[in-house]
């Protein structure tokens, strides 16, 4: 993968440039403040040491959504996108394949998501000892980040494909997308909701199970079900898409 053009370039632009930094900055200048104020807020007294029990609750949420959120704006290259070439221009103009290019994109995406947990985890380490989380739990809570942010920002590479000259379409469709699945997956079956199943895992709560067709369903198999099925149909349009642009 050292030789993948692409990757190189994303390398270049977001660590070797720094363009990429203001990325980490946005996320640690927000969840360090939620972080700090969760533990003091509750109560200004001798014991505010001692933290409050849900205060690696919420840091995970907010991690989650930062993580997240910022994962589909990196896949769409929102930040420095003057310095990245097209994918026309890769296919077209310097002969990369489209499968080269896609490593190149899965790769990257997948660096960038384990980067922020790298960055993020001191955080939740520190909230979850304060909050006397058990290590195992603590460990759980960092994979649901990985497997969450992974599931939805593969379709920041989908929108980046198939609309990749309509930038503002982009931008406007992975935050609508992003937001009404989270708001909608509540709505419909909070077992759904990442936010929901994350605070009931580390709350060691049980979900309600879904009956369908008569068949009963474990909530944590329609969950994972339904975010392995969510990110299977992005790499699957992602790679219907980046053929299609190597046809063209």
């Amino acid at each position: 993968m050292r030789d993948n053009p692409v990757l190189r370039e994303s390398l270049d632009v977001f660590f070797s440039e720094g363009h990429g930094f203001a990325v980490y900055f946005y996320m640690l200048i927000i969840l360090a403040p939620v972080q700090f104020l969760s533990l003091y807020l509750p109560s200004l007294d001798t014991q505010m040491w001692s933290g409050s029990a849900n205060l690696f609750k919420v840091c995970s949420v907010t991690a989650l959504l930062l993580i997240a959120y910022f994962a589909l704006r990196v896949a769409n290259q929102e930040f420095a996108s003057w310095r990245f070439l097209t994918i026309r221009r890769w296919i077209r103009e310097r002969g990369v394949a489209a499968a080269a290019v896609g490593k190149g994109h899965l790769t990257f995406l997948t660096a960038h998501v384990l980067f922020s947990l790298f960055l993020c985890a001191p955080l939740l380490i520190w909230a979850g000892a304060i909050a006397r989380t058990p290590p195992d739990r603590v460990a759980g809570a960092l994979l649901l980040l990985f497997f969450y942010a992974s599931s939805y920002s593969v379709w920041g590479l989908v929108t980046l494909v198939l609309w990749e000259r309509r930038v503002e379409s982009r931008q406007v469709f992975i935050r609508c997308f992003f937001f009404s699945l989270v708001l909608l997956s509540a709505l419909l079956y909070l077992p759904l909701n990442p936010v929901a199943f994350l605070l009931a895992y580390l709350g060691r709560q049980d979900l309600a199970p879904l009956t369908l067709m008569g068949v009963r369903w474990s909530a944590a198999a329609v969950h994972f079900g339904f975010h392995l099925g969510l990110g299977g149909i992005g790499l699957a349009v992602y790679a219907w898409a980046l053929r299609r642009e190597g046809a063209l």
